[in-house]
């Protein structure tokens, strides 16, 4: 069984409890090792895959047990995101359609992006991209991509191209690790809230747990531990101290740690200040400042993971990568990039991409963070006008809301309601529960889209929150990034 030492680590989770108030800016939750000591007679939940399979529908039978578990996640986890699908807005064509602030995308910069993704240096095409290349990725791509994170996370010493592997999003990369860091039934601490889709990532392939902070994992072995930071969806920030006390703990328990940095550069209010893991210096070989090899306390279990999805608005282009000291992890990883590679193609993009620092620090990172302050200010303003409560960050594309006083009772089954109730009125929004929020009520409004669909979809939640469930008429679309004088 494994348990918490209470006398060695006290770093605060990212539980919330009933205290969090709107524009909340001290750390909340209890300690990681209190809570879940205070619940050692808990058990985890049965998780799919690891538990009955007769859980499953019958109508499944020309599937395999895994194939079961695959369909079931699929059709509990996505429906909102199906639904939208379905009847997605347009101004033009549907603007009756389903206004998305659910889905965690930045839609702010498409003009910058595509901009510069259809000048020249962008068009090449040579053999060698098109034919079979190293699983890790071409070489000038992780040269660049060590590059890249040298100096963004800014390391004490260069990265180095042989720690770097390439693959077709962050989700492949949860379950690349998750299948090669652990056995079937093993598990994966996280502090919750947080992204309910590594649920999926780390369960399809490999068929490992993901045990919350405030449970004890009783009878389930702890492989590892993950942090996303900037935290989602809470969009808080670890300070160097934070990630420090993790790491040390994690180190005294031989776990692993992955850390997920695919907010890192979308960090938009100039008072909040961010650490990337790769930025610490070395507390285990004081003598060796400097060596890239030393700055972590386990650089041999210790992961981290940064794609363009997010800071760059790529979702859609399938590009991730992991740094990882671990050859062995390094290599492993690599051998499933033959089912999760990226054309050569893609690569000598990503490459041209990457390499091009001054179009990042000068045109595409400032518009970028002008641009998501903008649609975060315009929707927190609209939350205090409505006396709501929310968490208020300067990291993200989303903002943690809570609509408790809406449930009629304080019960998931409620919020699912309500969940239903904006999406009935045509906008989509992600609620706690599939976060695992462990109290019914709290929701995830993502703001990072432009400002007349900002407009309506927030005019949208008016209408329910009043009671009021029927879809509003389209304000005229707007040419400009700011919400209008009409949307204010």
């Amino acid at each position: 069984m494994f348990t918490l030492p209470q006398k060695d680590f006290s770093a605060p989770t990212t539980c919330l409890g009933p205290a969090c108030m709107q524009d909340l800016g001290s750390s909340h939750g209890d300690d990681l090792e209190g809570e879940c000591s205070r619940k050692l007679d808990q058990k985890l939940p049965e998780l799919p895959g690891v538990g009955d399979s007769a859980m499953f529908s019958p109508d499944t039978s020309y599937l395999s047990s895994r194939g079961r578990m695959i369909k079931w996640f699929w059709d509990s986890a996505e429906e909102g995101y199906r639904t939208y699908h379905m009847d997605e807005y347009d101004e033009n064509k549907n603007p009756s359609g389903i206004i998305n602030l659910g889905v965690s995308e930045n839609k702010l910069c498409f003009d910058l992006l595509s901009w510069r993704l259809s000048q020249s240096d962008m068009q090449r095409v040579e053999p060698s991209l098109l034919q079979y290349a190293d699983w890790r990725g071409h070489l000038f791509l992780r040269e660049e991509v060590a590059k890249f994170l040298s100096f963004y996370c800014k390391s004490p010493a260069p990265l180095r191209p042989e720690n770097v592997v390439v693959l077709n999003g962050g989700a492949s990369l949860f379950s690349a690790l998750a299948t090669v860091l652990c056995e079937a039934g093993e598990a994966f601490l996280i502090p919750t809230p947080y992204y309910g889709a590594i649920t999926q990532h780390v369960c399809l392939y490999g068929n490992v747990r993901l045990a919350c902070v405030y449970l004890d994992s009783e009878g389930v072995k702890v492989k590892g531990l993950i942090l996303i930071n900037p935290q989602n969806p809470l969009g808080d920030i670890y300070s160097p101290e934070e990630l420090q006390e993790y790491l040390v703990f994690a180190k005294r328990h031989k776990l692993h740690v992955i850390v997920d940095e695919v907010y890192m550069l979308s960090v938009f209010e100039e008072s909040v200040g961010y650490c990337s893991v790769l930025s610490l210096e070395s507390s285990v070989l004081p003598l060796f400042p400097r060596c890239a090899l030393c700055r972590l306390p386990d650089p041999q279990r210790t992961h981290v993971m940064w794609a363009t999805s997010k800071d760059f608005g790529m979702s859609g282009l399938r590009f991730g990568t992991l740094y990882t000291e671990n050859q062995d992890v390094a290599t492993a990883v690599a051998s499933l990039c033959r089912y999760h590679g990226l054309s050569g193609l893609v690569q000598y993009q990503m490459a041209q991409l990457l390499r091009d620092r001054d179009w990042i620090n000068q045109v595409y990172l400032p518009e970028n963070h002008a641009r998501l302050k903008a649609a975060h200010t315009y929707v927190s303003e609209e939350l205090r006008a409505l006396g709501i409560p929310f968490l208020s960050r300067g990291a993200g594309f989303f903002i943690w809301v809570d609509l408790r006083k809406y449930l009629p009772k304080a019960t998931f089954e409620e919020e699912m309601l309500l969940w239903r109730r904006f999406l009935d009125n045509k906008v989509l929004l992600s609620f706690g529960k599939a976060f695992e929020c462990k109290e019914p009520g709290w929701f995830r409004f993502v703001f990072s889209d432009q400002a007349h669909r900002l407009c309506l979809g927030m005019q949208r939640v008016r209408q329910v929150l009043a009671g009021k469930s029927q879809v509003a008429e389209d304000p005229p679309p707007s040419q400009s990034q700011e919400p209008s004088d009409q949307c204010r």
